[in-house]
């Protein structure tokens, strides 16, 4: 039987612990902007309302650390003619599992660009309307190249787990896409679900996605 000593000093530890966690919490927050602002940034630069300052252009970046993507965030989902019947069967899971998605099309096998999808997904995650994107068109490589010129997306063409997984931990993706193709429908679903569970793990990996977003603050500059 448990004694009473060792569940109060359980106890205790507990309570410190979560006090910790929250102290933490509050000094993440208030060294960051806030959602809204960096939100606002990446709109007007997207719409080209108005040239942004380096000040705006650093709060794009967003946090440097992310935890795995929870099951109530929001997710973006687009796809070619090639990539519809994936699509409908990976999103009809991702809601099973409790995950909010936003499909922006295509909505048959009737033959349309693969660009007008890819961009519909990432500028719903470049202006943080979804926390994250998934595009599957025939080899998953165009609509990568569309979502990637997009302020704020950091897209991946991910055709196993290992790069499912090292997409996210290393590289801080928040796109992710697919080649209907290529992968069948049950890997397809191993690798969305994989590339969700796993966090961003930045230590020696931050200075390097920051170098990411410094050569697209670059030609942010110079478009401006």
């Amino acid at each position: 039987m448990t004694q009473p000593g060792v569940m109060r000093e359980a106890s205790q530890r507990f309570d410190g612990g979560r006090r910790g966690l929250a102290s933490g919490r509050a000094l993440v927050s208030a060294a960051m902007p806030s959602e809204a602002e960096i939100r606002e940034v990446v709109r007007r630069v997207v719409s080209g309302l108005t040239p942004a300052s380096s000040a705006e252009l650093s709060a794009v970046a967003g946090p440097t650390s992310a935890p795995a993507i929870a099951s109530t965030t929001t997710i973006a989902i687009g796809c070619d003619h090639g990539g519809f019947p994936l699509k409908e069967h990976i999103g009809f899971r991702l809601k099973e599992q409790g995950y909010e998605v936003v499909d922006c099309g295509t909505n048959s096998a009737e033959s349309v660009d693969y660009p007008d999808f890819a961009l519909a997904v990432a500028q719903l995650v470049s202006v943080g309307e979804a926390t994250c994107g998934i595009i599957i068109d025939g080899a998953g490589i165009g609509s990568a190249m569309v979502a990637n010129k997009v302020p704020g997306v950091r897209a991946a063409l991910c055709y196993d787990l290992s790069s499912a997984r090292n997409s996210r931990e290393h590289n801080h993706a928040n796109v992710l896409t697919l080649g209907a193709g290529l992968i069948g429908p049950a890997l397809a679903l191993q690798i969305t679900e994989a590339w969700l569970e796993t966090p961003w793990a930045p230590g020696r990996h931050a200075d390097r996605v920051d170098k990411i977003t410094a050569i697209e603050r670059q030609y942010l500059r110079s478009n401006a």
